[in-house]
């Protein structure tokens, strides 16, 4: 409850002191109130296992305990990222869109990341953005082109950027998070996954 309590704490200072920059998250991210609610979320998005071949449910069998190993390992720094399993979605034109499924271990730690980061950078987007962003949606952006469209913008600009996730500039990516984040760990979290590399096909065997 104490940690909980901390948490809410946490997302409430985000909103009030949006200039300070954030010096230690890592306590947060494997706090085990934010783990557990990120496993929920993993389990909510369900998703096929990993290049490890464990599934969310083979995941749950040892829940406690594959829980508070990752707790110390990142406690330690010793976390160490698998690379995603890559599969091939097919698209409407015939070509097929490359996806990369993390392990369910390695999808429980991004989530537990993302719910500390996001509030934070939350803050610094802007009203007019909707992608990949929470409680936002297809229609409220439609709602937003409404309201310009009402206020005299006649112009729209219909486009798509090509292999965007393959593409972003990892280093300008992390040295923008640094405006924000300053703690060294979570930085280096966050190049880990960048760096965790890409498997075609195949699985690892368990350890």
């Amino acid at each position: 409850m104490e940690e909980r309590t901390e948490r809410n704490n946490f997302h409430e200072g985000v909103k009030n002191l949006q200039k300070r920059k954030w010096y230690s998250l890592m306590d947060k991210i494997w706090a085990l109130p934010n783990m557990e609610e990120a496993l929920k979320e993993v389990k909510r998005n369900r998703g096929a296992a990993g290049i490890d071949g464990v599934s969310i449910r083979g995941f749950e069998y040892g829940l406690e305990d594959n829980v508070q190993v990752l707790q110390r390992e990142l406690r330690e720094k010793s976390y160490k990222p698998r690379p995603v399993k890559r599969v091939y979605i097919p698209k409407p034109d015939g070509t097929k869109r490359p996806l990369g499924i993390p392990t369910v271990r390695d999808r429980v730690v991004q989530a537990s990341v993302r719910r500390i980061l996001e509030p934070i950078f939350e803050a610094k987007f802007l009203d007019c953005s909707f992608g990949f962003r929470p409680n936002r949606s297809a229609h409220l952006a439609l709602e937003k082109i409404r309201k310009d469209l009402m206020d005299g913008y006649v112009y729209v600009i219909d486009a798509d950027l090509k292999s965007y996730f393959d593409t972003i500039p990892h280093e300008k990516l992390i040295s923008l998070v640094r405006e924000e984040v300053v703690d060294g760990s979570v930085i280096k979290l966050l190049k880990s996954f960048l760096q965790a590399g890409i498997m075609e096909g195949g699985s690892l065997p368990l350890k």
